[in-house]
């Protein structure tokens, strides 16, 4: 199976989902605790049946959904057909399926030379390293997903330089409504010249964190 970019997830109009970190990502918010386990098992059914399961973060007020083909290394048409099948379990259920306030995060370390330093950060957070067709040889990953990724971004060595920022993910509707809360909190545009890959802010200390979308990415 081939995998999807950002644009082609787009295009494909899933409402109410959203593309990050090579994964689609929506939140089903609920009435409460019970409404959320019955989707929950509602979805749990689907995924035995056609055989493909989603990561599912159920919590008092919501139900988060990750999914991504694993075997594939990131988002097919059979993640596209399961999305549209738990949306339509979700309007059964008289729920709704939203991306608002979704965001995926990332840990950024600038390096001269990430392949000194990866094996460190693999063996401290007891991390791996992505495998399959297409997979990066500059991040690591928790194997259970519940740790940030970090990626190795090249730099030079000249000082002083940045080491560790934070990239945050989010859908490309969601980056204006955060730099200006962002910017109203006493942050900085340090650099949009990389728009709408990603924005550059910077706290009142200069501390800085890069704003990402799928835009302009393959």
């Amino acid at each position: 199976m081939s995998t999807l970019t950002g644009k082609q997830v787009a295009d494909a109009g899933l409402d109410g989902w959203t593309f990050l970190l090579g994964a689609l990502h929506t939140r089903i918010r609920t009435p409460d605790f019970a409404a959320g386990l019955a989707l929950v098992a509602a979805v749990g059914a689907e995924a035995e049946r056609v055989d493909h399961h989603p990561d599912l973060d159920l919590r008092y007020t919501h139900v988060d959904v990750r999914l991504w083909s694993h075997d594939a290394g990131g988002v097919t048409g059979r993640d596209l057909r399961l999305a549209r099948t738990i949306s339509a379990l979700a309007a059964d259920a008289g729920l709704t399926v939203s991306y608002a306030g979704l965001s995926r995060l990332e840990l950024a370390l600038d390096s001269p030379e990430h392949a000194a330093v990866l094996p460190f950060w693999r063996a401290v957070l007891a991390a791996e390293r992505p495998d399959g067709p297409g997979a990066a040889d500059d991040e690591v990953r928790d194997p259970a997903g519940a740790l940030p990724t970090v990626w190795f971004q090249s730099s030079g060595r000249d000082e002083p330089r940045q080491r560790w920022h934070p990239d945050v993910w989010v859908d490309p509707a969601e980056v204006r409504p955060r730099m200006e809360a962002a910017l109203a909190a006493g942050g900085t545009l340090v650099s949009d010249a990389e728009a709408p890959h990603f924005w550059v802010l910077a706290d009142p200390d200069g501390n800085r964190v890069c704003l990402c979308t799928w835009q302009g990415r393959d």
